[in-house]
């Protein structure tokens, strides 16, 4: 059995502990849950952290909650933001609810019948039943607004320069979530809340309502906020944030998100974002640091996500995809794509739409790639590198400049690839 401290310790993944944790997890089998925002049907990388934390909790053979915030999406989390979030009707929280138990399946248990079978609740399953006299009565009364006011959260949002200052709906988040605390604590015998290190006071306050209240003792422990090297925003692209459903972020694109990362990034997140051991990630450093442009660490970290998120029949695809575009693949290759995969492959590199009326006769290469699509200034430009032997037509060499394209060329019926060069794409689409 791992030591779930010790664990997260040498992964990186520990930020604040409550002195007493790690003796609380020795001593019993414990139950431990993270508050996830069920603001959308997906997860997207960013709650992977808190997902692996579980993960590696139920490893650690303790019992991983995980706790949809129903109630708490319904308000909008003041810690680390400098505006209200959007707030939400029961409907698309359920919906949002059932799809984001369906990904947590990939990493937690939740089926077999094991003291430390993991558990999915929503907050709003009993804070709807509160009315709002009877909440500060009994739980309001616990908690005094200097403790409240002492919290980081509440300094930040309150005394920022672009704040507009700070709702009572959004002060009085930390109660609502520390009531959450309190009640997995009474109901479910929880004694530990992890999250990020913004939730540090959100969660201190729920193990100060369940010691006020009932003379309980429960603790806390939060992971860094994850970082990128560069300074940048983890797990933000230009097209937003890397979900892992794949109707989002195709695998491809999430495949090249994790093989793209820096040198030292890769170092970092395949520590946390993987459950290799420390011996194959030592090896896998080494590796790195004899040849980086191998690039070691950002394959195998790709590898396992992508493979832990999807599945390896997806990674595969995935790989083969980018030997497609970056490597030597074959038509044969290019032709296995799925229409979603190309489209993603190829998302980015200039697209031409053809009129599907011009290759039921057939039409000639040197007028189809000049005047139907731009891909040659000229016709003299496209005979030269023909010659040269330079231009490819779905990733086959083509030379004949008064050759016929027709529908026998088309990749799923519809789309051409035409390259020139090693790396000057452009996708003709037929409609």
């Amino acid at each position: 059995m791992i030591d779930f401290v010790e664990e997260l310790e040498w992964r990186g993944m520990i930020h604040t502990v409550m002195p007493g944790t790690k003796e609380q997890l020795q001593k019993e089998l414990t139950s431990a849950y993270v508050g996830i925002d069920p603001t959308a049907d997906s997860l997207h990388i960013g709650h992977l952290v808190g997902v692996m934390m579980l993960k590696h909790f139920q490893r650690a053979g303790h019992r991983p909650i995980a706790l949809i915030g129903g109630a708490t999406g319904m308000i909008g989390d003041p810690s680390g933001k400098s505006q209200e979030r959007n707030l939400l009707n029961e409907e698309t929280l359920r919906h949002n609810q059932d799809c984001i138990k369906e990904q947590l399946s990939r990493f937690l248990d939740f089926i077999t019948e094991t003291p430390n079978k993991a558990l999915l609740v929503n907050n709003y399953d009993w804070m709807k039943e509160i009315s709002f006299l009877a909440f500060i009565r009994d739980i309001g009364k616990h908690i005094t607004v200097n403790y409240m006011m002492a919290k980081d959260s509440v300094k930040k949002r309150i005394s920022g320069e672009a704040s507009d200052g700070m709702s009572f709906t959004e002060f009085t988040y930390q109660l609502v979530q520390g009531y959450d605390f309190l009640h997995l604590y009474e109901n479910f015998n929880c004694k530990l809340q992890m999250g990020g290190s913004d939730q540090w006071g959100n969660i201190t306050t729920g193990t100060e309502l369940i010691r006020r209240k009932v003379g309980g003792e429960a603790f806390a422990m939060t992971c860094p906020l994850i970082t990128k090297a560069d300074g940048g925003k983890f797990g933000k692209t230009e097209s937003g944030n890397v979900w892992l459903d794949k109707k989002y972020t195709s695998p491809y694109k999430f495949y090249q998100f994790w093989l793209n990362v820096s040198d030292e990034d890769a170092e970092k997140y395949i520590k946390i974002f993987t459950f290799l051991s420390k011996d194959a990630i030592e090896t896998l450093v080494s590796e790195q640091k004899e040849a980086p442009h191998l690039r070691p660490l950002q394959k195998a970290l790709a590898k396992e996500v992508t493979c832990m998120v999807h599945s390896e029949d997806d990674y595969n695809a995935a790989v083969e995809a980018s030997a497609i575009l970056f490597g030597n693949a074959t038509s044969e290759a290019l032709r296995k794509l799925d229409e979603e995969t190309l489209l993603s492959v190829f998302d980015g590199v200039p697209q031409f739409e053809i009129d599907q009326n011009k290759f039921a006769a057939g039409i000639k290469a040197i007028d189809l790639f000049t005047e139907n699509a731009s891909v040659f200034p000229s016709k003299g430009e496209m005979r030269k590198m023909l010659q040269a032997n330079g231009f490819s037509l779905n990733k086959e060499k083509f030379t004949d400049a008064e050759a016929i394209i027709n529908k026998d060329f088309l990749i799923n019926g519809k789309y051409i690839l035409a390259q020139k060069g090693k790396k000057n794409y452009f996708l003709l689409i037929v409609k």
